[in-house]
Formats: structure tokens, sequence, C-alpha cells
């Protein structure tokens, strides 16, 4: 029950990640600083997490906090404080859909970062890991594909109404290219949260208190990298349109709700588990562009998402299989603990 409880916060975690992507997109290009956007998104939710995280220990009493764990949650800040601000650099440069094409990078990524680090083990003779490395190979090539090859329009095009869009359109190729650049690296950096946060959670199991911890220190960070890139200007005024709207929805949805969820899945379940979900954002991501960004679907992305969707299938199928071997050796254990553990003369009658 546990399992299908987790499966379904990753899921709904993966149609929050798309959702405030688009609202990012359609914010930005109203004008909206990406830079204070992070930071009033980080600062609400902070609000939010503070009175939560108090009235959920006022009954669970957290372990008490190390040096060693604070200087791990500052480094998982910074590297999420890099992740927003490439990200959403990335999704102005380009689109929703390339953002979440280059986000199933990150199972890749996390599996070989969790593989040097010791926190999964890779024996290629057993099916499991066979079909997790498999897996996070296609899962590459299906990213590859959606990125770099679009192929035959499958819905009509829309024609462009001026000559000048023309103009336009090469500028765009251009962005798409650095967009597409950005949104690697924080796709990289994005790994390297989710493995530095089982760091941490593993020896610190209070998902409240590590979100809560790390989102004080991504609002300082991002106020410092906003206050160098945008000064004191107009760009802080909020506006009540669109702005408002996604940094809500950041805040409550995202940086809140789903960084929670996703830290609780981590301590589960693992790394690799909580990055092979990234692979339905790119699907979820195509329907949505179609529909409410009037996008262009290519033949190339329903075929990269095809070949995502097999070695996100494989991958979780290797994953099950490891967790299956590892309940049968517990089991396994527990019968040779009882059996030990019984007297010897126990089924034994004497003879008078």
């Amino acid at each position: 029950m546990a399992s299908v409880a987790i499966t379904v916060a990753m899921v709904a975690a993966q149609f929050s990640d798309v959702g405030l992507n688009t609202l990012v997109k359609a914010a930005t290009t109203n004008g909206m600083s990406k830079f204070v956007f992070i930071v009033y998104s980080n600062a609400l939710a902070l609000c939010f997490l503070l009175p939560s995280t108090f009235l959920y220990h006022r009954k669970v009493v957290p372990p008490p906090i190390s040096r060693s764990i604070i200087g791990r949650i500052f480094l998982s800040s910074v590297l999420s404080c890099a992740v927003q601000t490439l990200m959403y650099t990335g999704i102005q440069l380009s689109s929703p859909t390339l953002s979440s094409a280059m986000l199933d990078l990150v199972p890749a990524f996390t599996f070989i970062l969790a593989i040097v680090s010791r926190m999964e083990n890779l024996d290629l003779k057993l099916r499991s890991s066979q079909a997790k490395a498999i897996g996070t190979v296609v899962s590459i090539t299906g990213a590859l594909i959606v990125t770099l090859y679009k192929g035959l329009p499958v819905t009509p095009q829309p024609l462009p109404e001026k000559p000048l869009s023309w103009v336009l359109l090469s500028s765009q190729h251009s962005n798409w290219l650095l967009g597409g650049f950005l949104l690697s690296i924080a796709s990289f950096c994005n790994s390297l949260v989710i493995v530095v946060q089982f760091w941490v959670l593993k020896d610190y199991p209070a998902e409240f208190m590590v979100t809560t911890i790390c989102c004080s220190f991504v609002v300082v960070l991002s106020a410092i990298v906003a206050l160098i890139a945008e000064g004191a200007s107009v760009a802080w005024i909020l506006r009540p349109d669109m702005e408002l709207v996604a940094i809500f929805y950041s805040a409550i949805f995202q940086v809140s709700i789903r960084s929670v969820v996703l830290a609780w899945a981590s301590r589960k379940k693992g790394p690799i588990y909580v990055a092979m979900f990234n692979p339905l954002g790119m699907v979820i991501a195509i329907g949505m562009g179609v529909i409410f960004l009037s996008e262009t679907l290519y033949l190339g992305s329903m075929i990269g998402a095809g070949i995502i969707g097999i070695g996100f299938y494989s991958v979780m199928w290797g994953l099950a299989q490891e967790e299956k071997m590892v309940n049968e050796k517990e089991e396994n254990q527990k019968k040779n603990m009882q059996s030990s553990t019984t007297p010897l003369l126990q089924n034994k009658s004497l003879d008078v």
C-alpha cells in the first residue's frame, strides 16, 4: 500500500513540474524576472513550511541535528538554487517541452552518481542490474531524439502573420540551443540534489525539517543572486497577473508540497526511484504544450517519448526485482533466526 501511495505522489509531482514550467514560460514571456521569481516563490514557501514543520513535530520530535547534517543541507541548497536558476533561464530561452525532455537525463546522471557514491550496487550478472543499465541508456537515447530530431509535424503548424516573425524564428533557434545547454546542466545539478538529499535523509530521517532548512538557505542564496542580477530595479515590483499566479503555484505545490514528497520518496525508495519518474514529465509536457501553448507536435517527440517509456519501465522493473530479492533475503534470515532459537529437545520425548 505504501508503494502505491509513493507512486501516485510521484506521478502527481510530475504534473506539478510541467504545470509550473508552463506558467513560468508564460510569465517570463510577459517580462517577469526569473531571479526575482525564485526569491519570492521560496520566501512564500518558507511561510508555509515553517508552521507546517512546527505543527508536525509537536507530536513527532525530530532527532538532534549535527553540523555535518547542516553542511549537507547547505550543499543541497546551493545545488537547488543553481537548478532553479538554470532551469527557468533555459525554459525562458526554449520551451517547457524541451525542459521536460532534458530532465529525462536526470535518471542517467543519478544512476551514475549513485553507483560512484556506492548508494547503489551494479552487478551485471543479475537481470535486475542489466535492466537498470539498459533502461538508463534507452532513456538517454529517447531524450536525445526528442531534443535533436523533430521529424514531420503531426499537428498543424501556425503560419507566421508578419515577415518579421521569420527573423524571430532564426533568433529563437539559437536561443533553443542555449536553452537546451542550460537545461542539461540543470539536469546534472538536479541529480546531485537527489543524491545529496538521500545522503542527508539516510542519517537524518526528518523530511519536514530538511526541506524547511533547505528552503531558508535557498531564500538567502537566491536573494543574493537576484540583487546582483537585477539590483534595485522595478523587477521586484509584482504585477497582479500571471506573475502572481506562478509565484503562488510554485510556493505551494512545487517548493512546499513537492519537495517534502520527493524527500519522503527518496528516503523510502532511494534516489534512482525518484529520478526515474522524470521521463513521465516528457509525455505530460508534450500534451500540455500542444493544448495550452499551441506548440507543434512532431514525430520525433512521439518516437522519443515511446523510447523513454521503454527505458523507464525497464529501470522500474529492475528496481522492483531488487526490492523483491531484498525482501526474500530478509524473510530467509528471519526464518533462520527462528529455527536457531528453537530448543533442541522441543520435538523429542523422554522415555521413562
